[in-house]
């Protein structure tokens, strides 16, 4: 994709570093240094040895959820396997990530085992990994070029969470045990028709905007993401427990966030949404933590 600098209302186009960074260490450390704020991760440790190898980049999201990141300087074939074996690894071996996470973020941080994410970072991906990554449920793929003057672009290649189009497909809900389905569906007939009715109009907003997923498959949640995640409905009977990026924005002149970055969530803010909320007002703070992303 052309990149193009504005300079004196002419259009200047960046010229592609093709060999990007300058090997696959500094790719790697570029990205730990910068974890949350190209992935909305929270970096936990890089090199991580497991007992047949090493975790390039272990991490926490916003959901709690535990994502590992290889990255491959250029196309590499391995990458695919080699993520899918270290998530094996990690399933069979979850005491030692929630150790880790609160060694380093402390006793109060909790991890969510619902949805674990791989993301594979490289320049680029052959038509063999991005056929083969559609029949997984974790990975992601993500794409970097880097551009003269220093200009970073991350292009998300690939999400089983796709954007949009996703919706209504899985209202089916499952329940019991094992087989229950944590979809759009299972989540709504927890509150009542009233805060459906509010969810549903924000929601509808929210994928309006560009770039949008809606992450669901979540004991605790729906969650809505860029690159990075902006906003999560987590449902009750009578209100819904809104989570945002930030605790604060310059669009919240009535102060109704309250900050909760003391939970050691990804979240640092929060909204109790009932029936009686203004939802206009509402969605331009979730707009606002959407914003925040990009």
């Amino acid at each position: 994709m052309p990149i193009f600098k504005i300079e004196k209302k002419k259009a200047l186009q960046l010229g592609l570093k093709h060999n990007g960074f300058g090997n696959e260490f500094e790719l790697r450390d570029f990205f730990a240094e910068n974890l949350e704020e190209i992935l909305g991760v929270r970096f936990l440790e890089k090199e991580y040895a497991t007992t047949d190898g090493r975790i390039d980049t272990l991490g926490i999201d916003e959901n709690n959820s535990p994502v590992i990141i290889e990255y491959k300087w250029k196309e590499n074939e391995e990458v695919f396997s080699q993520g899918l074996f270290y998530l094996d690894w990690l399933l069979k071996n979850k005491k030692h990530f929630d150790l880790l996470v609160k060694s380093k973020l402390g006793d109060k941080a909790e991890v969510s085992w619902d949805q674990p994410r791989v993301i594979l970072v490289a320049q680029g991906f052959s038509r063999y990994i991005k056929s083969a990554v559609q029949r997984v449920e974790n990975v992601e793929l993500k794409t970097y070029a880097l551009y003269d003057d220093n200009v970073l672009h991350i292009e998300n290649e690939y999400s089983p969470f796709p954007e949009k189009e996703r919706s209504e497909k899985k209202h089916a809900t499952q329940m019991g045990g094992e087989n229950t389905v944590y979809n759009l569906a299972y989540h709504m007939q927890i509150a009542s028709p009233e805060v459906q009715k509010i969810v549903q109009v924000l929601r509808d907003n929210i994928l309006e905007l560009p770039s949008v997923e809606e992450k669901d498959g979540q004991k605790s949640g729906i969650t809505y993401r860029t690159t990075k995640s902006f906003a999560r409905f987590e449902f009750r009977k009578t209100w819904i427990q809104l989570l945002l990026r930030d605790s604060s924005y310059p669009e919240d002149t009535q102060k109704i966030i309250k900050d909760v970055s003391t939970n050691e969530w990804g979240y640092k803010g929060m909204i109790k949404l009932t029936p009686e909320s203004d939802v206009d007002y509402v969605l331009a703070l979730i707009v606002a933590s959407y914003k925040s992303t990009l």
